[in-house]
């Protein structure tokens, strides 16, 4: 019998329910975060010389990335973890705090800078005689941003399972 009540809560929620919803929880994090490195990606495409390709002109077609709206699934995956590790982990873990503060960080980047950014090269895109200078520098915006969230993605992945 275990004494440890820390030891009990954690091994009571590592049951099926718990472990399809870490699945979720990761598999929401990675299509969100992958998506944000083909919005990079194609931000790259875009910039080479010549005509464009149809998978560039397919990826800038408007509309909403809701793919890359998969970020906010998240933390409301990680706060279901949270409840149902019956208290063996808390919003005032350290860890928890330092991946919810990321998140917020990389969200806000790619709700204020990241689609905005594309949204406006949507438009460009569609346009045929859409200006060099403002593609090229929305491309930067959308590159830079990419890189910085993904950089952020690798920092968060290392906290949450490494759990310092």
């Amino acid at each position: 019998m275990l004494s440890d009540p820390t030891m009990v809560a954690v091994s009571a929620n590592r049951g099926p329910a718990y472990d399809l919803v870490l699945l979720a929880h990761v598999l929401v994090a990675v299509t969100g975060f992958g998506t944000v490195a083909v919005a990079g990606a194609y931000a790259r495409l875009l910039g080479r010389p010549g005509e464009r390709t149809p998978s560039v002109v397919r990826y800038y077609r408007p509309g909403v990335n809701w793919a890359g709206r998969t970020l906010f699934g998240v933390p409301v995956l990680g706060f279901v973890l949270l409840w149902m590790s019956h208290g063996a982990w808390s919003l005032s873990d350290e860890w928890v705090l330092i991946g919810l503060s990321l998140w917020t960080v990389a969200a806000t980047v790619g709700e204020t800078v990241l689609w905005p950014a594309e949204r406006r090269l949507q438009q460009l895109v569609a346009q045929e005689t859409a200006e060099t200078a403002e593609i090229r520098r929305l491309r930067h915006r959308v590159m830079g941003c990419a890189a910085g969230m993904l950089a952020i993605f690798l920092v968060v992945m290392v906290v949450m399972v490494a759990k310092p």
